[in-house]
């Protein structure tokens, strides 16, 4: 009960941590790009008419904007499941071929060739018309380097939009099942019924001691190491001696 507890105890940190309700469509985007254009288009051209659309998580960054783009096409397109099944082929395909995540990422790579190559991968594949679009837009306007943060936070929306948690708890060493099982169940009464809650271990030798529990861009730290910058920094603030 030890671990739930000190979990509970930092529950009301979390609502002093700001976070942001809102993404910004454009903000993040280079001025001038052909890509902000063809992306609004993408995002809002579909067939079915479902309204307007929201991201479950709020995103940051140019990152964040491309995936939030992607999601609303997605949701609108009724094509979520299939975008992710894709996206996550083709991730897996640049982890075991360095060949073709090089290609990605090399600056040098006509934008020509770079088109044409992801346009034969993504028929090749079998890829849904949506993702072959979307990595077409990255491709021609040289953002395949970032291709993996981009799916990385789509990933993330698209847990939450099934209304999936996911949880990351950094500790010095793997918790034991039985603590694991404790947090989990913590959790998943503070983040209420509904959803399913994912626990993922990091381990960081560098805590010292204690636990961070991080989700939903929230972040709870317990680890001894803040505690140590804590007392240090109270320890050098200057004495008032007037009250004593």
């Amino acid at each position: 009960m030890a671990l739930a507890g000190r979990v509970r105890s930092g529950i009301s940190l979390f609502k002093t941590i700001a976070v942001s309700d809102s993404v910004s469509s454009a903000r993040s985007f280079p001025s001038g790009r052909p890509l902000i254009p063809a992306l609004r288009d993408y995002a809002t051209a579909s067939a079915q008419k479902t309204g307007n659309v929201k991201v479950p998580v709020a995103l940051v960054g140019e990152s964040g904007n491309f995936a939030s783009w992607l999601y609303i096409a997605a949701v609108k397109m009724n094509s979520l499941e299939k975008i992710e099944s894709d996206l996550s082929e083709l991730v897996e395909a640049m982890k075991t071929s360095p060949i073709f995540s090089q290609f990605t990422k090399d600056p040098s790579v006509p934008r020509e060739t770079r088109l044409a190559a992801i346009v034969d991968v993504c028929d090749k594949a079998k890829f849904a018309e949506p993702t072959k679009n979307f990595l077409s837009l990255l491709a021609e306007n040289g953002k395949l380097k970032t291709l993996d943060v981009i799916v990385k936070k789509f990933m993330q929306l698209t847990t939450a939009h099934r209304g999936d948690v996911k949880v990351l708890v950094t500790t010095v060493m793997p918790l034991p099942p039985a603590e694991e099982k404790e947090l989990k169940e913590t959790l998943q009464e503070i983040i209420g019924e509904g959803k399913k809650v994912t626990v993922e271990q990091k381990i960081d030798p560098s805590i010292y001691g204690g636990l961070i529990v991080e989700f939903q861009q929230k972040v709870l730290d317990m680890s001894i190491r803040t505690r140590a910058q804590q007392m240090e920094r109270l320890l050098r603030e200057p004495v008032d001696l007037s009250n004593l």
